[in-house]
């Protein structure tokens, strides 16, 4: 069986953040092959030209790394970098269909709501891992018995 996850990248790392750890992405990707037997992983990720070095690793890591432009943006005379993947990630995932038999989608955002009901409508829905158990949209309540959350896995996955 072909399984392929799709990750966002920012929603996964802001959201582990928050929680107050960090998430180990080499041992992440060797958990989702092991545990779920994934194939491809897809990392979807803004573009930084000063985050080479991440990307190499991301790469040996194992995974496929799906660039987006970024923008700086201003909020409140605070300077920050936006990034928002949520359409390369639907797009990549419907590109791919044809050649997956599962898919698990890694985000706690609710804008993937469409995506991930497209996917269990047609069978192709493994599960859909969320970063973190306290604050991810209430449209993916409706996928309960798909939820894996990725806090619970903190001693697991966090970095050393």
């Amino acid at each position: 069986m072909n399984i392929y996850a799709f990750i966002d990248s920012q929603n996964l790392n802001l959201s582990i953040l928050e929680l107050g750890w960090r998430l180990d992405f080499a041992r992440f990707r060797v958990y989702l092959k092991d545990k779920y037997n994934v194939n491809k992983i897809f990392l979807f990720i803004g573009y930084i030209l000063e985050n080479e070095k991440l990307y190499y690793f991301l790469r040996r890591a194992g995974y496929i790394l799906i660039f987006k432009p970024t923008l700086i943006a201003n909020n409140e005379k605070i300077a920050y970098i936006k990034g928002n993947v949520d359409a390369e990630l639907v797009l990549h995932s419907m590109v791919e269909f044809s050649n997956y038999d599962k898919a698990i989608i890694v985000s706690g955002d609710g804008d993937f709501y469409c995506l991930i009901e497209y996917l269990e409508n047609r069978g192709k829905l493994h599960s859909v891992l969320i970063p973190n158990p306290r604050k991810f949209s209430a449209l993916l309540r409706r996928f309960w018995k798909y939820i894996i959350f990725i806090d619970f896995l903190r001693k697991k996955l966090g970095k050393q």
